[in-house]
């Protein structure tokens, strides 16, 4: 395959935006099915684009969280040009990751205005308002911008082995013959995101009490650690029963055991729409952003939101200093749409 049958995709950032960035992969390679997509993504993504089956190579890149680094760049950029991509789909909507494929010559290069990327960007779509939920926002880059998008979208999806999970399993003492609920009680965007670690605690001791057997996973990155491990504490039950993992797994140890939970509560995170993408069912659980931006997409998926008029704010802490779009969201709330799911 030479180069003129390439097409590169520039990854988001964050996890939950490049699993909704996957729609778009499929767009692109139902129209263009001899056609392989290069990814150019950051490490803390990787491991979602590996579980992407229309993502034929995943390109790490080197790039510091907001910094320009124009050297590495132009560095990347020289790569890329060896490759002699036909076209080009930026996803963030900065300026500097538009830079890449403009120095990098490929001829088309699709993306949003964003920063003022007249040039960098050549084949320029322009946001909607109000503006779309982020599967048809990323998906409309298939399309010229004056054409409108098919009317039905595919989730999201991603693929996980079942060795794969077997081995994570096995791995991290998680007994496959045992039903598996997880928990993810952070969100790395900010406080405001999160149900406070009190409410999981209460949920998980109904779990507990309602499903024989049950293993519950309190799961996220280090940064997560202390608030699973409040949950752990205030819930009350033992650690064969609860256990945190938060900051004990990578992401692909996360995806992997994701893949076999009977169900999911999490807060708006990478983790839901991994686990949404996996079509586990999903109790999401929204506060200071937005559900109808950025809603989970499995085949059953329960949204909550108190949509108070304070919110969406999406802040990283509440601005009004009460929280009350996730104080004020019961337990029993949460549990009248997961205990029909564990009863399934």
């Amino acid at each position: 395959m030479n180069g003129q049958d390439r097409t590169l995709v520039i990854s988001p950032n964050w996890i939950g935006d490049a699993v909704m960035a996957q729609p778009l992969l499929r767009l692109l390679k139902q129209a263009h099915p001899e056609r392989a997509i290069d990814v150019l993504a950051p490490p803390q993504v990787v491991p979602v684009w590996k579980r992407i089956r229309e993502a034929d190579q995943i390109m790490e890149t080197p790039f510091r969280h907001r910094a320009l680094q124009l050297g590495e760049r132009l560095k990347t950029a020289r790569q890329l040009r060896k490759r002699g991509y036909r076209d080009a789909y930026v996803l963030p909507n900065t300026l500097k990751y538009a830079l890449i494929p403009w120095l990098a010559r490929i001829p088309r290069r699709v993306g949003y205005k964003g920063e003022m990327r007249y040039g960098m960007v050549n084949v320029m779509h322009f946001d909607e308002s109000p503006p779309r939920s982020m599967v048809p926002f990323y998906a409309a880059l298939a399309r010229e911008p004056e054409l409108p998008l098919p009317g039905q979208l595919a989730r999201p999806s991603l693929v996980v082995a079942g060795e794969e999970t077997e081995a994570v399993a096995r791995h991290l003492g998680i007994a496959l013959d045992r039903p598996l609920v997880a928990f993810a009680p952070g969100a790395e965007f900010g406080i405001a995101k999160r149900w406070p670690p009190a409410h999981y605690a209460q949920l998980a001791a109904r779990v507990a009490d309602t499903v024989p057997n049950v293993q519950i996973a309190l799961m996220g990155s280090a940064n997560d650690a202390e608030t699973c491990e409040q949950v752990l504490a205030q819930a009350g039950i033992g650690t064969g029963i609860v256990r945190n993992l938060a900051g004990q797994t990578s992401l692909d140890d996360a995806i992997a055991l994701l893949a076999q939970a009977r169900a999911v509560v999490s807060n708006d995170s990478g983790l839901l729409h991994i686990a949404s993408a996996l079509n586990r069912p999903v109790v999401a659980l929204y506060g200071s952003t937005d559900p109808d931006y950025a809603p989970p997409l499995s085949e059953i998926a329960r949204t909550i939101s108190l949509r108070l008029e304070c919110s969406p704010c999406r802040q990283r802490e509440c601005p009004l200093g009460h929280h009350d779009c996730m104080n004020k969201m019961s337990v029993d709330r949460v549990w009248s749409e997961l205990l029909p799911i564990l009863a399934r």
